[in-house]
């Protein structure tokens, strides 16, 4: 069974932090890059950071210095901790297989989880 599964988002403070996490099951997890997408209302769902098997990470500039992805290969978790959150990273948050692999594909359409919600506003 395919299944990822997201969980941490809310609503916080600008200059807030907030933890993400995302348990994915075996056969979407397996040796694959993963990652970190958002999107924000009327735009594009774009990836935000991005980490290997062997924990290389890769993160949008948008991100960087603020944002740790981080995985466990033996428990199948991807997460995301947020530091010094802006409003513009309000979004609703994915994990999935990042590229150059590609994202499972149930009945011939990608594979996404629910997603979960961060809102930053004062």
């Amino acid at each position: 069974q395919v299944q990822l599964v997201e969980s941490g988002g809310g609503l916080v403070q600008p200059g807030g932090s907030l933890r993400l996490s995302c348990a994915a099951s075996r056969n979407v997890f397996g040796f694959n890059p993963m990652g970190w997408y958002r999107q924000a209302p009327g735009k594009q769902r774009e990836l935000v950071a991005a980490i290997t098997i062997w924990g290389k990470t890769n993160y949008a500039d948008s991100v960087k210095g603020r944002f740790t992805i981080s995985r466990d290969n033996a428990k199948y978790t991807v997460d995301l901790q947020m530091n010094s959150l802006k409003p513009e990273d309000t979004a609703v948050y994915y994990c999935n297989v990042a590229p150059p692999n590609t994202i499972v594909l149930i009945g011939g359409r990608e594979y996404w989880g629910q997603g979960t919600q961060v809102t930053v506003s004062s």
